[in-house]
């Protein structure tokens, strides 16, 4: 698991579109890297809403906001174009990303135990080390947080 401190590897990912994006394409700006359990579900599309919500100001900050998840390419699409996200999301179907970040672990719902992502979000500096990370996210106030503990230009 990454470390603060420690470079972030050098993942690439699918996009929404069909695309490709790596992360060491990253560096030179800040990076929020927001790992989310599911696409159209009621916290999710919250964080999501905030994140672009905020959008605007993490571009000033010079900062670029990045979504991952294990869900399809298709999926994310769909939740993009829904809620009008200005930012990637990555096709996690593979789990690299969410694998390399730590983010599965094991979880209980309705008493049924399974594994899956605990929503989590890792600030990356523009030299590509993890500045800061949130584990075990709570979504009201949280993209606000992350805006404001990246340094105004």
């Amino acid at each position: 698991m990454i470390k603060i401190g420690n470079k972030v590897p050098k993942l690439s990912g699918t996009l929404a579109d069909g695309g490709a994006l790596k992360l060491a394409d990253s560096q030179g700006k800040w990076t929020v890297l927001y790992f989310y359990p599911k696409d159209n579900t009621t916290g999710c599309t919250r964080e999501a809403q905030d994140f672009r919500d905020l959008f605007p100001k993490f571009e000033r900050r010079g900062a670029q906001v990045i979504g991952v998840s294990r869900d399809s390419a298709k999926s994310h699409t769909n939740f993009a174009e829904k809620h009008s996200l200005p930012f990637p999301l990555i096709a996690d179907t593979d789990e690299k990303w969410c694998k390399a970040f730590g983010v599965i672990h094991e979880k209980t719902l309705y008493g049924r135990k399974f594994m899956g992502v605990v929503r989590s979000t890792f600030l990356i500096d523009p030299d590509g080390k993890l500045a800061k990370e949130w584990r075990g996210v709570k979504v009201p106030g949280h993209a606000q947080a992350v805006l404001d503990s990246i340094p105004a230009k």
